[in-house]
């Protein structure tokens, strides 16, 4: 059974429930969460559930019906995440929206083979480099592995490209000699249900992957990362790699159906290994993609800059090209079923400390902030006057790109519009910002927008055919555009890229609205000022910045006023009524709240919300927003805490 402690349980009252609990021969194990410490009670039940409810600092018991307690959803119905750091102070994350991808050869063969290796995964995307240095093989007279000498080897590659090390262990004997090397430890196939192997890996408190048995049913897979879970660990991540079936077109039968089926069974987060169940390396892109497709969090797979030459699994290796192919896939597959596609960040440069930087207390290099569009756009004003000059505003080509470029460490900041005041919302980073589970909102700044008519020199209303604009400033001008019906128009980028494709045409046709700014920047005249239908039009944007690195740009604001979650809710009657009673409950002022499709998901959505926070009457924030964030967690499905941050307004 699951107990859930009060907040406010004494270290006395603990040690009472403890005591209980050990004489009907429970085994504990404490699990202290973001909201909740919770008392895991494994063992067969012999009490009334009620002796314990009743018991000083127990909020509440959730009996567990499973034989697999910890790994069940009873247990823990929100996913589970598994954060790895790697040597740049980055937190790699695998399960939520991610797709990670971990890739290295089967054998560690040679110091060189493995630079090679980790250098060509680390270039096409991959997360984390594998590599046995112990291979526990059908034949006593296969290679074996280097021992430690590959973990040298294996960890000197990993490190130089800022890949956290993921290697198999073969016995429990061997734990003292790869601790200080491994990263994550992977237990094959065929030691799944080496149960003291599981006890003893639990212990150490790292993140395994547990490789499901050859002939294993899913339930027994569960029972084994119940060793795992059980014994001390809480950062395990099931690896479906194919199961031993009558057909022989493939060395296994990759399992794909698993995975939805696990969705529902257990919070674990699931990753897919197509090198072993194919057997063969033409057939494992394919279904490395359907892997994810499925709902996989990500893949595994066998890598070998030169496969004919492997000492270990040559025909399953792929070539890195095929590699890169199967990566460039995924970046393109992971938006259609609202996955981000994890990379590993550049190595940090030594340069000043970045809050320092943004405070203008160093006079080293710039951070950057990114925004879409060209200069001279309305988000690079953002920029401007949110940081007072203080970071290099560099373009990039959409909304995307800017989550992303913040994600990989190409970008400091990233300038998001999210919602003008006459055109709506932008629900393009709406989406985003459910996607994109490794970025936070760190401020927010609303700037008023004014709309003008620019051409270049010699143009006239007369003389103007085609108006090069983004579609929303279009719309935010219909009332000018509509007394020139005869107009053709031409959706750009942004109203900055509208202004730059008139001044290269250099037509006395074109003419482009945009800021009166880009006049100047792009050598045009402006034709007609001020256009916009309504002059209280305004353009809210928020400050987004990474939340997957060691050290934040920016620590808790002392001064935010403003919250933003993003939750789905429960297929049940009344649910969102239930969600929008937690922050009725808590006073907090929601002042906006927009739906959005889930991905893969029909007739299922997300909602945003936004709430002002009343620094008057809330002194802890942290505190506060917790508590409201626990409260919506219980009411909701799904839950995100986007930001708690400081709005500049007008």
């Amino acid at each position: 059974m699951v107990i859930v402690l009060k907040k406010d349980i004494s270290e006395t009252e603990k040690s009472n429930l403890k005591s209980l609990l050990n004489s009907r021969s429970f085994k504990l194990n404490e699990v202290k969460g973001e909201e909740s410490t919770i008392l895991a009670a494994v063992g067969k039940l012999a009490m009334d559930v009620r002796e314990v409810e009743v018991m000083p600092g127990v909020e509440k018991v959730i009996p567990i019906s499973k034989p697999y307690k910890m790994a069940s959803r009873e247990f823990k119905p929100e996913n589970t995440i598994v954060e790895i750091p790697n040597n740049r102070g980055q937190i790699i994350r695998v399960g939520g929206s991610r797709l990670v991808s971990i890739a290295g050869p089967c054998a560690v063969e040679s110091r060189q083979q493995m630079l090679d290796a980790a250098a060509a995964v680390a270039a096409s995307g991959a997360v984390m480099l594998r590599g046995g240095a112990y291979k526990p093989r059908t034949s006593p007279y296969s290679f074996q592995g280097l021992g430690e000498e590959g973990l040298k080897y294996l960890k000197e590659a990993g490190e130089k490209y800022g890949l956290p090390v993921v290697t198999e262990i073969v016995a429990s004997e061997y734990i003292p000699v790869m601790k200080d090397y491994v990263d994550v430890y992977q237990v094959g196939a065929r030691n799944m249900q080496n149960f003291e192997l599981l006890k003893r890996l639990g212990a150490l408190g790292k993140p395994v992957i547990l490789k499901r048995g050859l002939s294993a049913t899913i339930e027994e897979w569960l029972m084994s990362a119940e060793y795992l879970l059980s014994s001390g660990t809480d950062k395990v991540i099931l690896c479906e790699r194919g199961i031993r079936t009558y057909e022989k077109a493939t060395r296994n039968t990759l399992d794909l159906s698993a995975i939805p089926v696990l969705r529902s069974m257990t919070h674990l987060p699931i990753i897919v290994d197509p090198s072993h169940a194919l057997g063969v390396r033409d057939k494992i892109p394919p279904m490395a993609l359907a892997a994810c497709a499925a709902g996989a969090d990500g893949i595994i797979v066998e890598v070998h800059c030169h496969p004919e030459q492997a000492l270990s699994d040559a025909a399953q290796a792929l070539y890195p090209q095929q590699f890169d192919k199967i990566m460039r896939d995924m970046e393109a597959l992971a938006p259609v079923i609202g996955r981000e596609v994890a990379h590993i960040r550049p190595e940090p440069a030594k340069k000043p400390n970045a809050i320092e930087r943004v405070l203008g207390k160093s006079k080293g290099e710039k951070p950057v902030c990114v925004y879409s569009g060209n200069k001279g756009a309305f988000a690079e004003a953002a920029v401007e006057r949110y940081f007072d000059g203080t970071v290099k505003a560099e373009p990039v080509a959409s909304f995307t790109e800017i989550f992303q470029a913040v994600v990989d460490g190409k970008a400091d900041f990233g300038m998001v519009p999210i919602e003008n005041s006459t055109a709506g919302s932008v629900y393009e980073n709406y989406d985003n910002l459910t996607r994109f589970e490794d970025v936070s909102i760190c401020g927010g700044i609303t700037l008023r927008i004014q709309h003008a008519l620019l051409a270049p020199k010699g143009a006239t209303l007369e003389t103007i055919k085609n108006i090069y604009s983004h579609p929303q400033a279009m719309s935010q001008c219909s009332a000018f555009l509509e007394k020139h019906k005869d107009w053709t128009h031409i959706d750009s980028i942004s109203t900055a890229t509208g202004a730059e494709t008139v001044a290269v045409k250099k037509s006395v046709e074109n003419a482009a609205i945009a800021n009166a700014r880009n006049a100047k920047i792009y050598g045009l005249e402006v034709i007609s000022d001020s256009i916009e239908n309504d002059p209280n039009n305004y353009t809210r944007f928020v400050v987004i910045e990474a939340n997957h690195v060691a050290t934040p740009q920016f620590g808790e604001d002392p001064n935010a006023d403003k919250v933003s979650f993003v939750f789905s809710t429960k297929n049940e009657s009344g649910a969102l009524y239930d969600c929008l009673g937690v922050f009725k409950k808590h006073e907090l002022n929601l002042n906006r709240l927009e739906s959005r499709p889930i991905a893969g998901k029909p007739w299922r959505y997300w909602f945003y919300a936004d709430a002002f926070i009343d620094r008057q009457n809330i002194k802890n924030s942290k505190e506060y927003i917790g508590d409201v964030l626990k409260e919506l967690k219980a009411a909701a499905e799904d839950v995100r805490l986007l930001g708690v941050y400081s709005d500049m307004g007008y």
